[in-house]
């Protein structure tokens, strides 16, 4: 074990690389209730890995789809590990949660295209392979902007007293909504002391939903975003989605949200002061949690009520979406009480830290670890190294809607997220006494 004298003495490094990955017309997309097929494609579709070292050495990857689970993760893990040396604690994986590529995973109305499955995993370990091929002495960058028109909670409470879901109609326009967002942007530009480039990593918590052409598969907004600040700016540019569960976007179109983000991330980075890496740490940890327990008729009642009273745009066909939950929860009935693993990490990087965590994290959670956590500098990774469905706070959960229904998308009970907040807490303060 190298002493603390040896890691100052160390010089901080850097590697990145992306890969390309391949989609064709064939495949089912995922982020929708039913399944859908896209002709044609803007952007790319890819995995992005960055490789820190500095006394320690972890890859952190970022894969342009909606989510993906331990069964692929952990696998892939192993295989950098083997590839790289790089330990499977060391690994973090996050999803850019966009609703424009083909899924990797099942969920709703459709199953995990495999074919393209594979060959996400192909490239992220090709990704984290060149990644720590391209090592070399860097310096760091760092400030943490804040956006709030990109995203909103997107929970708001009607006279009757149901959640409405994404309320994008004019009449819901002065609703309170039921939590927080999340506005923080953190940037860090590493760029390399030999001049032969430099990586522009971000993060932003709101869903992905938006692509130019909504008949092509796409990155979504942030990864189109990310893709034009390279053309711009040189090098490369890494999207990490944050905690994203309550929060949407309600009134931009993506030409604006495109532009939003560019915006943001431009002027947050020119703003940003030079960092001393004085280590990096990752500590990952496996938590437990339960599958809810749920009774058939009040879910069935509750999906039914909503899809058939709310007139909103995605409830074209109310029936066929209730099915699909009536089909969700007929499988997931012999799983109710189970107990299952998952994973929580947390990266520091000198004392910058980043809380990763395997799904869908409602804002109010999030605000508690950062409002809590011992480092003044703390954000949220989300779709990572696994998917546990939504992390609803017990607030949320008393007061129902989509978010709630059980489902592939939803399973937890009850307290899960705060369990994940307080587990977060205890390993970032036990880092912090390290």
């Amino acid at each position: 074990m190298k002493s603390e004298i040896d890691i100052r003495d160390q010089d901080f490094r850097m590697g990145a690389a992306a890969v390309r990955i391949l989609a064709d017309d064939s495949m089912v997309i995922g982020g929708g209730i039913f399944p859908s097929y896209k002709s044609g494609q803007e952007g790319e579709l890819r995995a992005s890995a960055i490789v820190l070292e500095k006394g320690n050495r972890v890859c952190i990857i970022s894969c342009d789809v909606l989510m993906m689970q331990r069964d692929i993760l952990d696998d892939v893990c192993l295989r950098i590990e083997r590839e790289t040396g790089i330990l499977s604690g060391n690994i973090l994986i996050s999803s850019t949660h966009t609703h424009h590529a083909p899924t990797t995973a099942t969920v709703h109305g459709y199953e995990r295209d495999q074919l393209f499955s594979s060959r996400v995993k192909e490239a992220m370990v090709s990704a984290a392979i060149k990644a720590t091929g391209n090592l070399g002495e860097a310096a760091c960058r760092f400030s943490c902007g804040r956006e709030n028109t990109v995203g909103q909670n997107s929970r708001v409470i009607l006279t009757d007293g149901s959640v409405l879901w994404v309320p994008s109609e004019p009449q819901y326009a002065s609703l309170e909504p039921t939590g927080v967002h999340d506005p923080d942007l953190p940037v860090c530009t590493f760029e390399m002391k030999d001049g032969s480039g430099q990586v522009l990593l971000f993060s932003h918590g709101c869903h992905n939903i938006g692509a130019r052409d909504p008949d092509k598969r796409s990155p979504g907004f942030y990864g189109l975003a990310a893709q034009e600040l390279e053309k711009e700016n040189g090098g490369m540019a890494i999207f990490l989605s944050g905690a994203s569960g309550s929060s949407h976007n309600l009134k931009l179109t993506t030409e604006e949200l495109v532009s939003a983000v560019k915006t943001a991330v431009t002027d947050t980075m020119h703003r940003a002061g030079t960092v001393e890496i004085s280590g990096i740490v990752s500590m990952k940890s496996e938590f437990e949690f339960g599958i809810r327990y749920f009774q058939e008729k009040e879910e069935d009642q509750a999906v039914s009520d909503y899809c058939h009273k709310m007139r909103v745009d995605w409830c074209d066909h109310p029936q066929d979406i209730v099915n699909v939950f009536r089909d969700m929860r007929k499988s997931l009935v012999k799983h109710q009480g189970e107990v299952r693993k998952s994973w929580l990490q947390v990266i520091l990087m000198g004392d910058i830290a980043w809380v990763a965590v395997p799904g869908e994290l409602f804002g109010t959670l999030a605000r508690e670890i950062k409002n809590r956590s011992p480092f003044h500098q703390t954000y949220i990774i989300g779709y990572a190294n696994d998917h546990i469905g939504y992390i609803p706070d017990s607030k949320a959960f008393e007061l129902g809607g989509y978010q709630i229904w059980t489902g592939y998308h939803s399973l937890v009970k009850k307290g899960t997220g705060e369990q994940i907040v307080e587990q977060a807490l205890a390993m970032l303060n036990k880092l912090k006494k390290t």
